[in-house]
């Protein structure tokens, strides 16, 4: 594993350990020698993160939408930024450069970015394992809400496992470098219960 990619918000949110564990995952993400991926943002947790992979000696890629870049976000800190056309091929080009993904606390667009690479794996279009940083218990929640869409029957008993979780940095890339992904993808679309 060489490159992790982290969804996280570009805001900082209101209790100041979201920010400390942020520059935490990324300096250790750059002390495991691994090249951090991420949203290419200077504001919030996505700041930090980079903030705390470049202190600690890391190498770091952000990828960016152009109508973000204009509005002056982009981490202009960083080696390596690359510009795209839309939040779409934002998407496309983090899952190509990573070999696994984080999600720590965030919005709409990081619960988004998270099931969409979620249901990627479910649909057997990669393998990589997907990882909450689940800081202060930011996503317990939604834990809960797998949990009963798997007792509902919407999601399939081996599925459940696609997402793990982590209470700390360290932890988060332990738990990623000893996943195991489902023996094979469950068919998703039952014709039959239908």
């Amino acid at each position: 594993m060489k490159s992790i990619c982290v969804f996280c918000a570009a805001s900082p949110g209101f209790n100041p350990v979201y920010r400390q564990t942020a520059a935490a995952m990324g300096a250790a993400i750059a002390r495991a020698g691994m090249q951090l991926v991420y949203g290419g943002g200077v504001i919030g947790l996505m700041g930090a993160l980079a903030d705390g992979a470049l202190a600690a000696g890391g190498q770091v890629i952000g990828v960016i939408p152009d109508m973000l870049m204009k509005k002056e976000v982009g981490h202009r800190g960083i080696a390596r930024l690359e510009v795209v056309r839309s939040m779409h091929e934002r998407k496309a080009r983090l899952a190509e450069l990573a070999d696994a993904f984080i999600a720590m606390p965030g919005g709409y667009g990081t619960f988004e970015e998270l099931c969409e690479m979620v249901t990627w794996a479910q649909l057997g279009l990669h393998s990589k394992p997907c990882c909450l940083l689940n800081t202060e218990g930011f996503f317990d929640s939604f834990l809960a809400l797998v949990d009963r869409a798997v007792r509902e029957g919407f999601i399939k008993p081996d599925n459940r496992g696609l997402i793990t979780s982590a209470a700390a940095p360290e932890e988060a890339l332990a738990v990623i470098a000893n996943y195991a992904p489902p023996a094979k993808v469950e068919k998703v679309i039952n014709l039959a219960a239908t």
